[in-house]
């Protein structure tokens, strides 16, 4: 399987966590949601695959381009 790592689309703050490590998701599957300027902003999943790593926690700040999660594709 290939590693696939996914980033956060801008400086903003985990606002929820929606998946679990060793979930399978889909295309599209929102795995976490970002809060900017009291706007919810979902970080999608860029192909189907399983979640090998979340690496955030609800209420940390992130920056535009910072990997969240890695998926195994």
């Amino acid at each position: 399987m290939a590693e696939l790592k996914v980033l956060s689309d801008l400086n903003a703050k985990v606002w929820k966590i929606e998946v679990a490590v060793g979930d399978a998701v889909d295309a599209d599957a929102t795995l976490l949601i970002l809060e900017s300027m009291k706007t919810e902003i979902p970080i999608d999943a860029p192909k189907g695959g399983t979640v090998r790593a979340i690496l955030v926690k609800e209420e940390d700040p992130v920056t535009e381009g910072q990997v969240v999660a890695i998926l195994d594709v």
